[in-house]
C-alpha cells in the first residue's frame, strides 16, 4: 500500500472512531433526558396552542422555540408581539427573565473548558433543564463527556421544538385551559433534585441550595429572590468548593 493509501486508511479509521464516539454518547444522553422530554413536549405543546389561540401561525412558535428557547420568556414574548413596539422594554424584560443563565454559565466554566466549537453550541443551547442535567450527571465510563453534553443539549432543544410545533399544529382541534401547565417544569426539577440528593454521599450542595432559596425568599420576596439566590449559591459554592469536592461525591 502506497503512502496515499495509508493516509486515506488512517483518515477512514479516524472518521469511524469519531462517529462511534458520537453515537456511543447518544443512548445515555437520551435516557437521562427522558423526563425532560416528557415535560418539554407537554409544556411546549401548551405553548404552541397558546400561540395559535393568539393568532400566530405555526412558524412563529417554531422559530421562537429554536431561536429564543427560553420557556417562560417565549410565553411573555407572545404578549409582547401583540403590544406596541417597545424594544428597550423588551430587552430589559427578557434580560431579567433569563438573567439566571449568567450564573449557569459561570458554574459550567470548568465543564466547557477546552471543548472548542462545541462550547459555542452548549452555551447557545443551554436551558434550565440542560444545565441541571449536565451539572448533576456525569458521562458513563467509555463515553465522551463533550458529546454526552452535546446530545443532552440537542435532545432537550428538539423536545421543546417538537412540542411547540405539535401544539401549534393541533391547536385548531384541541381547546383547553392552559393555566397551571407550567407546574410540569416545577415537578421535573423536584425529581432532578431528589435524584441528585440520593446519589450524593454528602449533601452539601443540596443544603446550600435549599438554605439559600429559603433565606432569599424570606428576605426579598417571591418576585426578587431568584437572582439573589443564584448569587448566594455561587458565592457559597466558590468559598466551600474545596471541602465539597473532598467530602462530596456520589454513591457507586
Amino acid at each position: 500500500m502506497g503512502r496515499g493509501g495509508k493516509k486515506r486508511l488512517e483518515r477512514l479509521i479516524h472518521t469511524v472512531m469519531a462517529v462511534n464516539s458520537i453515537l456511543r454518547a447518544f443512548a445515555p444522553a437520551a435516557k437521562v433526558t427522558l423526563p425532560v422530554g416528557t415535560g418539554y413536549l407537554f409544556l411546549g405543546a401548551a405553548y404552541g396552542i397558546y400561540m395559535y389561540v393568539n393568532g400566530f401561525s405555526v412558524w412563529y412558535p417554531a422559530l421562537m422555540a429554536w431561536l429564543i428557547y427560553g420557556g417562560s420568556l417565549e410565553f411573555v414574548a407572545a404578549s409582547m408581539l401583540l403590544s406596541p413596539f417597545a424594544p428597550v422594554t423588551t430587552f430589559f424584560v427578557a434580560f431579567m427573565i433569563q438573567a439566571r443563565h449568567l450564573f449557569y454559565g459561570l458554574a459550567m466554566l470548568d465543564r466547557f473548558k477546552g471543548l472548542g466549537w462545541k462550547k459555542l453550541y452548549l452555551i447557545f443551547g443551554m436551558s434550565d433543564e440542560s444545565f441541571a442535567l449536565e451539572f448533576a450527571t456525569k458521562a458513563p465510563a467509555g463515553v465522551d463527556s463533550s458529546w454526552y453534553m452535546m446530545w443532552i443539549t440537542f435532545l432537550d432543544r428538539m423536545y421543546w421544538l417538537g412540542g411547540a410545533v405539535l401544539g401549534a399544529t393541533l391547536g385548531s382541534f384541541l381547546t383547553f385551559d392552559t393555566k397551571g401547565l407550567s407546574f410540569v417544569m416545577t415537578a421535573m426539577f423536584v425529581v432532578i433534585f431528589l435524584e441528585q440528593f440520593l446519589k450524593e454521599k454528602h449533601h452539601w450542595t443540596a443544603w446550600i441550595g435549599f438554605g439559600a432559596s429559603l433565606g432569599c425568599l424570606a428576605l426579598f420576596g417571591r418576585d426578587f429572590f431568584m437572582i439573589s439566590t443564584m448569587v448566594v449559591i455561587l458565592l457559597l459554592l466558590t468559598v466551600f468548593r474545596k471541602p465539597i469536592e473532598e467530602k462530596g461525591g456520589y454513591e457507586e
